[in-house]
């Protein structure tokens, strides 16, 4: 798995967790909604770490606890 994918079922886990809509996760990280969809619809494959440590900080969570899941166990090494 790539790590865009990872990231992309991690915020899809995290706003099924927090019972939040992309849109309300928005609004709590002071993300765009089209950053936010473009994040999830794979338009963005390189969302920078300023924008998902807004949405960290949306969902009262930390860089460190975004990662510590089990779905980036398997990312596949992305240097060519």
């Amino acid at each position: 798995m790539r790590i865009q994918k990872a990231i992309v079922k991690r915020i899809i886990n995290l706003c099924h967790v927090h019972s939040i809509s992309f849109y309300q996760l928005s609004i709590l990280s002071a993300v765009p909604p089209s950053t936010i969809k473009n994040i999830i619809n794979g338009k963005t494959k390189n969302p920078g770490i300023v924008t998902l440590k807004k949405i960290c900080d949306g969902l009262g969570l930390s860089i460190q606890d975004f990662f510590d899941d089990s779905v980036f166990n398997d990312i596949e090494q992305e240097i060519l």
